[in-house]
């Protein structure tokens, strides 16, 4: 093989290992920031890893609000009606945060199948629902009626 040729074919290799490398880099970066959604079903099934970051959401279960008097500590359950999940959280909650609504919380399964929130999102008007509660309450057959359907019958 001429000198010519093997300048071209190392350019090549270490174009293509770059490349590799680049690639590599990405997909490492990106597999980090994934966060999967499961329903408290889900959970309850076993089927959500522990201490690895997800999305959960359901309903937050009426009653089930405790606030901690001394700090921003908060624990709340949430429900698709069929199982029912532990979250807690420590800040303040969304304004639209109450008993009765759909939510989804972000955080990390301990031992103990308690969400240990790092974020919470509550709805943001009467009619919302997160996409991933909704599909998780049909999945249940538990979708609630949105009030307009409740006050026109």
């Amino acid at each position: 093989m001429n000198p010519k040729r093997k300048r071209r074919l190392l350019i090549v290799l270490f174009l293509v290992f770059g490349v590799c490398v680049a690639v590599g880099l990405t997909l490492y970066a990106l597999s980090q920031n994934i966060n999967l959604f499961y329903s408290p079903s889900q959970i309850a099934k076993g089927e959500a890893p522990k201490e690895t970051r997800i999305r959960a959401g359901g309903m937050v279960v009426d009653g089930s609000v405790k606030r901690d008097t001394q700090s921003l500590d908060v624990t709340f359950a949430i429900t698709d009606y069929e199982h029912t999940t532990l979250v807690k959280y420590s800040g303040i909650l969304p304004d639209l945060f109450r008993e009765g609504q759909g939510i989804v919380a972000q955080g990390e399964l301990d031992a103990n199948n308690v969400l240990q929130a790092s974020e919470v999102l509550a709805k943001h008007d009467e009619n919302y629902m997160p996409p991933e509660v909704a599909e998780a309450l049909k999945a249940t057959g538990n979708m609630p009626k949105p009030e307009a359907e409740v006050f026109n019958k």
